[in-house]
């Protein structure tokens, strides 16, 4: 890989756009080389992804507007598809995916960070949709995520205005869970990505699921989802083995009490 790196530490994946020259801004190799990389986790061994960007200055930039600069109309739509089928891969990955955002999320950037699960910034992070300001739309997903996750009010606000916003307005509107200092960010992704590595991944898993095709049905569908997501953990060893420890300590707790009477 040219421009990606991954490394496991304790069941959790970490993927690093690292193109710091150009602010790891997004090119057709930079897609390629994420999408490869997708298909490369071991589902087995890996529980949580967490996603950056190399160096401090940017998570991703933007697209590649060097490489966008010439595109014609089919090109153009070509390159659109490219992005948002690999966001789409990772956005529908069957275990959760920590974007850990430093620095500039823009363009490109805060959509492929709107396709994770949980985000979470440096206080030096900047997002925004300026595309407009270029004489093109969002073309990676922005126009429909950004407005699902802040409202449509928003969400046009932003990208009508190519207005960029700090990390205290972005988590302010809901874009992202929590601000960090920048040198601790990394070690919360960390630490979050190890709470979630903890629990019952199927049952993980499945949550997932249920929560991403449920928004995309009406409630009654939506029920329907989660029932069959919900007995799909069952006769699972998870199921077994979490439900037989809580039924146990349960019943040692129960030992333990002492009778009203002799206190």
């Amino acid at each position: 890989m040219e421009f990606i790196t991954y490394e496991v530490e304790n069941q959790v994946g970490i993927i690093t756009i690292n193109r710091p020259k150009a602010l790891n801004a997004l090119n057709s190799t930079v897609l390629d080389e994420l999408d490869a990389t997708l298909d490369q986790v071991d589902l087995e061994e890996v529980r949580v992804l967490i996603l950056t960007g190399a160096g401090e200055k940017s998570f991703v930039a933007g697209a590649d507007i060097g490489e966008m600069s010439s595109l014609t109309k089919a090109e153009g739509e070509a390159f659109g598809k490219k992005g948002n089928d690999v966001f789409r891969k990772l956005e529908t990955f069957p275990i959760p995916v920590i974007a850990a955002i430093n620095g500039f999320a823009l363009g490109g950037g805060c959509e492929i960070s709107m396709s994770c699960d949980i985000r979470i910034c440096s206080d030096n992070a900047v997002f925004g949709q300026p595309e407009v300001g270029l004489g093109i739309t969002p073309g990676f997903g922005g126009t429909q995520r950004l407005a699902r996750i802040v409202g449509v009010g928003k969400a046009k606000e932003m990208i009508y205005g190519a207005r960029n916003i700090k990390a205290d307005e972005a988590y302010r509107i809901g874009l992202v869970n929590n601000v960090y200092p920048q040198e601790e960010l990394m070690p919360a992704a960390k630490k979050l990505a190890a709470t979630i590595a903890k629990n019952a991944p199927i049952a993980v898993r499945n949550c997932k699921k249920a929560i991403n095709e449920g928004l995309q049905v009406d409630m009654d569908q939506a029920i329907v989802i989660e029932e069959k997501l919900f007995g799909d953990c069952f006769e699972t060893e998870d199921q077994k083995a979490g439900m037989g420890n809580f039924l146990e300590k349960d019943k040692t707790k129960k030992l333990k009490v002492v009778p009203f009477k002799n206190r």
